[in-house]
């Protein structure tokens, strides 16, 4: 498991070692870091670790209107939700490669299938997943590897605090973390491309989204997450 904050994964390894009786490696890294995914291949060659399910799930979000927000963070938020994303995939489709095996999960958003006002960058890195997903899904058809973006609506985790979004109406339904990783988990055994985690929404994005303007939809958006 790779993370930043190495206490929460020593947390997480001792709870998986006690419930599940597993070996579990943990790897407290910035995925940002200049050279994190060499170091990340690095170890994962010391430890002798084949990779059979890679799960991107590194990611953050930011609130408020795209002029009067850091630069320096949207840009931080492409890196981590873009192109950390793509070059660990990257890096360890090979692996997969030679056995002509594997799963990958990345998670993505419904917001990726939106415009975005007040999490501009955030909605517009998730539309990339998903595009990424669905193209390199197909490229890999005719090979033994998945690839499945999972698009959950908004979820109970720290995303609500980091993002700026605390007390706001947004989150006051959100689906169980737990709930969203099994759904996800049996979406990507059954091999689905794109799976959107909450059935309702699903509906709503599927049939009734496409006829609805563009210009519309972000309104819509907006009213939403306004605090």
């Amino acid at each position: 498991m790779l993370a930043r904050r190495e206490r929460e994964l020593q947390d997480l390894k001792e709870l998986l070692i006690a419930k599940y009786e597993v070996n579990v490696l943990i790897y407290p890294i910035d995925l940002t870091e200049n050279d994190a995914i060499r170091k990340v291949l690095y170890f994962l060659n010391q430890e002798k670790i084949q990779v059979e399910v890679l799960m991107n799930n590194a990611g953050f979000g930011g609130y408020g209107l795209f002029m009067d927000r850091s630069i320096e963070n949207d840009l931080k938020m492409v890196d981590l939700n873009i192109k950390s994303l793509i070059e660990l995939t990257h890096a360890i489709l090979p692996m997969m490669k030679e056995k002509n095996a594997g799963f990958i999960l990345n998670t993505a958003s419904t917001a990726g299938f939106l415009p975005g006002p007040l999490q501009a960058t955030y909605f517009a890195t998730k539309a990339f997943v998903v595009s990424f997903t669905e193209a390199i899904s197909y490229e890999l058809k005719h090979t033994g590897i998945s690839v499945t973006a999972l698009c959950p609506g908004p979820v109970k985790t720290e995303f609500e605090k980091s993002a700026g979004m605390e007390g706001g109406k947004f989150f006051e339904n959100a689906m169980s973390a737990q709930l969203t990783a099994e759904r996800a988990y049996k979406a990507m055994e059954r091999k689905k491309v794109v799976f959107i985690s909450e059935y309702p929404l699903a509906v709503a994005l599927r049939f009734i989204l496409p006829i609805i303007p563009r210009r519309w939809q972000a309104a819509m958006v907006y009213r939403l997450q306004k605090m």
